[in-house]
């Protein structure tokens, strides 16, 4: 699949630039470039890209006001570029797919570019799933329905109880009463809010144990119960802090800033 792309910023070295990086991407076509907003929006409409790489900071329609342009139509995926590091938390409740600090890093636009794809190839299966439910719709209603019962039966694979050995007993501890939890090596700490528990258990593991919907990572060694997040805090270098029910803070590393365009809207 070709990702059709169009590159927004008023200067042309930042284009140029941004373009020769994603030259070694072979499935991401640039189709079109604006260099002010006013163009941006009226191209995106007309295009209909699947990605826009944007810049914030630019005369008279700034990124943002490109985003709530062309919130009439489907909009595509966004990919924020700036030198500004204090527009990341918008850039999260705007939803973009990430927020990249000029120059761009390398390294960090293949990330980006990986993300593009996950979410493209996700909104295509909902498509497709939402197409094959309104055909058997029409032509088989009952099974439409077992469909969709067994959709939501997949969540019961899920743990609802994780039974911990800590300090010589055994805990049985509700999964949905955990606020977060973080990794020493081999051993997870299991956060309740009120109390921790250690697991020995590798966190690749427990992942697999918990409901993706509402456990996600936020750094490389904790994962977080995305229903106890209360609040979201800045922080330097594009990261952000989630506050928790407990009053916890966890850190948000700038490698998962898309989990938490999740639940900011």
């Amino acid at each position: 699949m070709t990702i059709r792309t169009i590159l927004v910023d008023d200067e042309k070295l930042a284009i140029q630039g941004l373009q020769v990086r994603l030259e070694p991407f072979e499935d991401v076509e640039v189709i079109d470039t604006c260099s002010n907003g006013r163009e941006a929006i009226r191209k995106i409409k007309t295009e209909k890209p699947d990605l826009v790489f944007l810049d914030i900071q630019m005369p008279g329609f700034d990124g943002f006001s490109v985003v709530k342009g062309v919130m009439e139509i489907e909009p595509p995926l966004f990919v924020f570029v700036t030198a500004y590091e204090e527009h990341a938390i918008r850039a999260f409740e705007a939803n973009a797919v990430n927020y990249l600090m000029k120059p761009v890093d390398e390294d960090k636009l293949a990330d980006t570019i990986e993300r593009v794809r996950q979410r493209i190839a996700e909104k295509k299966s909902s498509e497709d799933a939402e197409q094959l439910l309104d055909v058997l719709a029409e032509v088989a209603p009952d099974r439409a329905a077992n469909f969709s019962e067994s959709e939501d039966a997949g969540s019961e694979r899920f743990e609802k109880l994780i039974n911990v050995k800590d300090r010589g007993q055994i805990f049985r501890v509700e999964v949905g009463s955990i606020e977060h939890i973080e990794a020493a090596g081999d051993y997870m700490c299991i956060y309740t809010g009120d109390n921790s528990l250690i697991l020995r258990e590798t966190m690749k593991d427990l992942e697999r144990r918990l409901d993706p919907r509402k456990f996600q990572r936020v750094h490389r060694s904790t994962i977080v119960n995305l229903d106890q997040v209360r609040q979201v805090k800045p922080h330097t270098n594009g990261e952000c802090f989630l506050v928790l029910d407990s009053g916890a803070e966890v850190k948000v590393s700038r490698s998962y800033r898309d989990v938490v365009a999740r639940f900011v809207h």
